[in-house]
């Protein structure tokens, strides 16, 4: 009934009307509920059915009109969105729940019309449908479909949003898409007060409350709470890539990857940090990096109470509880818990590929993050700060490990010997004492190690690299122990050590010669 146009509705109504009387006849509905001859008079609650959750009024004067007639506006029950055309709330109504004609129709057969009725019902039906060739969807009258195959079929998009050009096919995917612009979030959690711009991102955002995860994974049993989550999860297991960059063909498992590839051929970074001038590729990374300021860690851990800025970082952490690493090379059987970049920057010490290159001094490496912090020994940039002593460095990950030697925090603890460390990869390589573990071999001799940065130092054998110089005579060394044993012309040593690399982090306990 909510979708018939006025002449519809006159064609149905005695149908309707002699439907309801065989009702009351039967004692489904007192006399007089239901009366069209007396519109002004004070009427009871319409008559309503319902089918999964969808309502069909019988009243003349329809259930949506719960608002003043006075005013003439049309309410939607489903948003509270008013409107004063009639013909704007029936498009409206229809982006929430996508009702045709032959829903109705199918509506009337089971529920509404008793036996005998329906092939009556059919001949008004059949006349006034028009279906689609294309997709087979129906309409009431030809210049709906007509609207419907330009729009849908003839890739016509008449909508523009006057803000950024973007076109849409509806008026209601447009009034949708300008939340972007206004900020406009209507969709709000009874649980926390948090409003979203979309009742998709609400549903979801309310299993973080419940815990809800109703998406398993078939090949692991990891389980999800959304179903886009699981259909990226299982690319992990399938090795699909479906996202393709223009610029060099290459290929990803994720859209955000593929974004975040794509602004290193660009460069552009539009978000500035009015903190410390960072410049940044979107607007969600610029809030993450607001955080390290305000020290603002929204997402907190449940098991141990460890909270971090981003949702991501804590999804990860929840690995060191549950043991989950789901992330392996074959090559070694090393397993990581965050993300595939990481396998797939660790396979690349088996292949030897190093993409990454420094135009500076044309030093490769095997990851963009270590390119990055290698610029900052030519730029001489060390932004974070150790607030306790004050030294500075190039990476924040040097600056949280340094801070640990203040707080005295050593996290990763060995299962083993129960001997615990500051940095994962120390707990990594150090039970590999007890396994025997060398996954890093040498291809030229082929002797093996246990961590890489052992593995780099006994290819100086080979290469015949010396990056320990001494400044006063000049003669250079495999390693920083060699150089401090060179101590002839001062006992002063520190002013002479210059070092090319970043040598503390290479555990020199271990022979490599």
């Amino acid at each position: 009934w909510i979708l018939l146009d006025l002449n519809q509705r006159n064609l149905y109504r005695s149908v309707m009307l002699e439907n309801y009387q065989n009702l009351v006849s039967v004692g489904k509905y007192r006399n007089g509920f239901l009366n069209p001859q007396k519109k002004n008079s004070t009427r009871e609650k319409p008559s309503e059915f319902n089918q999964r959750d969808k309502v069909f009024s019988l009243t003349p004067h329809t259930a949506y009109e719960r608002t003043s007639m006075a005013k003439k506006t049309f309410e939607c029950r489903d948003c509270g969105k008013t409107f004063i055309s009639h013909s704007r709330f029936q498009t409206h109504v229809r982006t929430h729940n996508g009702r045709d004609l032959n829903e109705w129709r199918q509506f009337l057969k089971a529920s509404v019309f008793p036996a005998g009725r329906t092939e009556h019902v059919q001949t008004h039906t059949a006349q006034e449908l028009h279906e689609c060739k294309q997709c087979g969807k129906s309409y009431a009258d030809s210049k709906c479909l007509n609207n419907h195959i330009i729009r849908l079929h003839a890739g016509r998009k008449p909508f523009e949003c006057s803000e950024c050009g973007k076109a849409f096919i509806t008026s209601s995917r447009l009034y949708v898409h300008l939340r972007i612009h206004t900020g406009e979030k209507p969709y709000r959690c009874k649980e926390c007060g948090k409003h979203f711009q979309w009742p998709s991102l609400l549903r979801k955002h309310v299993r973080t409350h419940s815990g809800e995860k109703p998406y398993k994974c078939q090949e692991c049993g990891k389980a999800v709470s959304r179903s886009s989550v699981l259909n990226e999860h299982l690319r992990i297991h399938t090795g699909e890539k479906p996202y393709k960059c223009k610029e060099c063909g290459k290929h990803f498992a994720w859209l955000s990857v593929l974004r975040k590839h794509v602004q290193t051929h660009s460069g552009e970074k539009p978000y500035k940090c009015q903190e410390c001038g960072k410049a940044l590729s979107s607007s969600s990374i610029l809030n993450e990096h607001l955080r390290i300021h305000t020290g603002e860690k929204p997402y907190k851990c449940k098991e141990c109470g460890k909270a971090f800025t981003n949702s991501s970082r804590l999804s990860v952490h929840l690995r060191i509880h549950t043991g989950e690493k789901p992330y392996q090379c074959k090559e070694c059987g090393k397993a990581f818990v965050c993300c595939s970049s990481s396998l797939t920057e660790h396979k690349r010490i088996h292949s030897g590929d190093k993409p990454y290159e420094c135009r500076e001094c044309g030093k490769a490496f095997s990851c963009s993050s270590s390119l990055s912090k290698h610029k900052r020994i030519h730029s001489g940039d060390k932004p974070y700060e150790c607030k306790e002593c004050g030294k500075a460095f190039s990476s924040s990950s040097h600056l949280i490990i340094h801070i640990r030697i203040h707080t005295g925090e050593k996290p990763y603890e060995c299962k083993e010997c129960g001997k615990a460390f500051s940095e994962s990869s120390k707990l990594t390589v150090h039970v590999r004492t007890h396994t025997g573990q060398k996954p890093y071999k040498c291809k030229e001799c082929g002797k093996a190690y246990n961590c890489p940065s052992s593995l780099s130092i006994h290819m100086r054998k080979h290469t015949g690299e010396k990056p320990y110089e001494c400044l006063e005579c000049g003669k250079a060394f495999y390693l920083p122990t060699s150089l401090n044993t060179h101590k002839i012309h001062t006992r002063s040593t520190n002013q002479h050590l210059t070092c090319k690399v970043d040598c503390w982090l290479i555990d020199f306990s271990v022979s490599v010669f």
